[in-house]
């Protein structure tokens, strides 16, 4: 299995993680969505400088691959809130999402952080289930007059704590 830095955002990444992003939804989660969510979801068409903005708000984790290739990126923000979860497709299945979700945790413990929450597509939820987050609510997204369905996920922390 391949081995991935997981780092920092950096300046000028933006419309690398957009790729990522747009191969990602469309790739990954057309198995659960139809051609008008994915679509809505993620356009082809898009703001890059609404996009740039977000990622410089979130500050992603990003996986690199060997040679520098951006494999998927993440993110925490303050509230524990994962905002962004997406790996590229010639990536999926390498480990890429266990090393993000292994550096999240890293992150969060530090913070104190109670809880890791996200809003998770049905593509994304048998790996959040098997890293220890439960449905907590299904929702209804509408994005450009198009529903999609996801589930609100949460996973409790227990930071300093020894239940054995």
């Amino acid at each position: 299995m391949p081995t991935f830095l997981i780092r920092s955002f950096r300046p000028g990444e933006a419309p690398a993680l957009r790729s990522v992003f747009h191969a990602a939804v469309h790739g990954l989660a057309r198995s659960h969505y139809r051609a008008e969510q994915l679509a809505a979801w993620a356009p082809a068409e898009h703001d890059a400088a609404q996009w740039a903005a977000r990622m410089q708000a979130n500050q992603p984790f990003v996986a690199e691959a060997d040679g520098g290739a951006i494999a998927g990126f993440a993110d925490l923000q303050p509230s524990g809130y994962i905002d962004m979860f997406f790996v590229a497709p010639a990536f999926a299945r390498q480990g890429v999402a266990s090393a993000l979700m292994a550096h999240i945790h890293a992150q969060a413990a530090p913070q104190g952080l109670a809880r890791l929450w996200a809003d998770v597509s049905l593509a994304a939820e048998p790996f959040f289930v098997a890293r220890g987050f439960a449905v907590e609510e299904r929702q209804a997204v509408e994005r450009a007059g198009v529903v999609r369905h996801n589930a609100r996920m949460g996973k409790a922390l227990y930071s300093g704590c020894s239940i054995f």
